[in-house]
């Protein structure tokens, strides 16, 4: 297993040239890039929020209970319905704070095991997916370069567990007891895989429909006038109906007598 550091700074060199990337080659703006960078490095250390009294635990925990105030605040008075005076933001934020710091902590503690679902590719996919619905902005190409910030963080911590699972014996490589614990699709316990599962297809459903991959709204039905197609009423264009086939019929008797030799 990669120590802390080593996931740090991994994870952070990843960052450098992702930021790099994004600023130089996709065209965004250097603020954008660095801060896709800086995700990408945090990316790194979000597999060991299963450990929360560990070092990388808490580090996280600390730095999304500093962070995640000052980007939901807005959304979270908005939901509550509470008043925007500044007496009542500064509450709301030190509610956040330790709620974060030590609930979330607390929670994660009793329901996780480590390297269990947290150490998954579909864990991974939520990263990404809750980091881009969240990220405060209404631009959903910055909200997939942010999101792919994480993701690929996410994944070199996987990626550098699985390289650690992998001895030398001589000339020969062994696997250690830790291969296939970190870059994997299932757990050892149903319950917290069906559960990790659920929430992937909810969060998934979510993040399309918001990107407008998806949509579920039905079309309006258009009225008679917007339905006519050169000059022609909407029964004309049913040829199944009874009305039209009514129509079709008299048409088709008054052009045989008029062609009739004592009608001419």
């Amino acid at each position: 297993m990669a120590s802390f550091k080593e996931h740090v700074g991994f994870s952070g060199l990843l960052g450098v040239g992702y930021g790099l990337g994004a600023t130089f080659l996709l065209g965004f703006s250097p603020t954008q890039g660095a801060l896709a960078g800086y995700l990408a490095g945090v990316g790194g250390m979000l597999p060991d929020l299963d450990s929360p009294t560990g070092k990388p635990g808490q580090e996280i925990f600390s730095l999304t209970a500093a962070v995640a105030p000052l980007v939901l605040i807005g959304n979270v008075l908005k939901w509550a319905k509470l008043p925007t005076d500044t007496e009542t933001v500064m509450l709301t934020m030190l509610l956040m704070y330790f709620a974060i710091r030590y609930g979330a902590a607390w929670f994660v503690a009793k329901l996780s095991v480590h390297r269990g679902m947290f150490h998954s590719i579909p864990a991974n996919v939520i990263a990404a997916e809750v980091t881009y619905l969240f990220y405060p902005t209404e631009s959903i190409v910055v909200k997939w370069l942010m999101a792919g910030a994480i993701a690929v963080g996410f994944f070199s911590h996987l990626l550098l567990d699985e390289i650690y699972s992998i001895t030398w014996s001589g000339a020969m490589p062994r696997l250690k007891k830790s291969s296939g614990t970190a870059i994997k699709f299932w757990g050892k316990e149903f319950g917290p895989s069906a559960f990790t599962y659920v929430m992937l297809m909810f969060l998934t459903f979510v993040t399309l429909e918001d990107a407008g991959v998806i949509s579920t709204t039905r079309e309006l039905q258009a009225s008679p006038a917007e339905e006519e197609i050169d000059g022609e009423s909407p029964e004309t264009l049913l040829p199944n109906s009874v009305e039209s086939r009514a129509v079709q019929e008299a048409r088709h008797i008054r052009d045989e007598l008029s062609d009739a030799p004592k009608f001419q």
